[in-house]
């Protein structure tokens, strides 16, 4: 009784002992066999864990991390494993992400710089866009529909270069040239297009704004191959051809109007392409831009 632990002392009661308790008015309930092996087992399970040495946190997960992931096992619906628990957060992840591009009309709104970022690039480019897109549909085409040379390269035309006299204004002469730029020019609309199509790029450029740039180039060819037919039907430009120039037959006043008037189709359509590539996954809080 002093060196055998209390679990074990069931073992090694005698009868006399026994008769000692009855005596005593105690009652003493012997155990059977096999009550007795597990008790054995329990009593030499909990003596050896308590000489074990305890886990290390640089070799092992620390308790409370196994507490946490037994308790998810343990409020595991019956039938359920780990791995279905997975599948089905991922199944929910990917119908929740499609459900932001539904909404939202971006699939990837990283693909552009911050929101805010782009929703002042918006508010500064595309007034000019709109401008020039209200220029293209109603003075252009009316100069270009009456022959209106003057009109044409004036439209098309970019504001002068820095002179000497405008070095003595307040503001270098920028207004008074800026005011000078054609309604659909290089330096007013095509411009603003190319600057606006930057904003969709941060690190790198991307896709997108290399889809809006080939549109813009092709505004640009589209405009200065305008400017150059005024400029030949003023008598300003010599007809382009033969050797240095010289020997080239001067484009008739027909010939320059058909090659103005299939410049102004191209130039629709390259706009309205570079319009589509701008409004694709747009966000809904900006109000897409309109088409020709």
């Amino acid at each position: 009784k002093r060196s055998v632990p209390p679990i074990l002392f069931f073992d090694v009661v005698s009868l006399t002992e026994a008769k000692k308790f009855l005596t005593r008015g105690r009652r003493i309930i012997m155990p059977s066999r096999s009550t007795r092996i597990v008790t054995l087992l329990v009593s030499l399970s909990t003596m050896a864990s308590a000489f074990a040495p305890k886990p290390s946190l640089s070799n092992s997960r620390s308790l409370e991390t196994m507490a946490k992931e037994s308790s998810v096992e343990e409020k595991l619906p019956i039938g359920v494993s780990r791995a279905d628990l997975i599948q089905d957060s991922a199944k929910a992840f990917a119908s929740f992400t499609l459900a932001n591009v539904i909404l939202t009309g971006n699939p990837d709104p990283a693909s552009a710089r911050g929101r805010a970022t782009l929703e002042q690039a918006y508010d500064r480019y595309t007034p000019r866009i709109l401008a020039g897109r209200d220029f293209f549909s109603k003075d252009l085409r009316n100069a270009i529909a009456g022959s209106d040379w003057k009109a044409i390269k004036a439209a098309t035309s970019d504001p002068p270069k820095k002179t000497k006299a405008d070095r003595v204004k307040p503001d270098g002469g920028v207004s008074e040239r800026a005011a000078q730029a054609g309604g659909f020019s290089d330096a007013r609309v095509i411009t603003a297009c190319e600057l606006y199509a930057a904003t969709f790029s941060d690190n790198s450029v991307s896709e997108k704004t290399k889809k809006m740039k080939v549109e813009t180039e092709g505004l640009r060819t589209v405009v200065q191959g305008m400017n150059l037919a005024a400029r030949q039907a003023l008598g300003e430009e010599k007809a382009a051809g033969g050797l240095f120039g010289i020997g080239a037959k001067k484009p008739t006043e027909a010939e320059l109007q058909q090659t103005v008037r299939k410049l102004y189709v191209e130039g629709g359509n390259y706009w309205n392409q570079y319009i589509f590539y701008a409004n694709e996954g747009l966000p809904i809080t900006l109000t897409k831009l309109p088409y020709l």
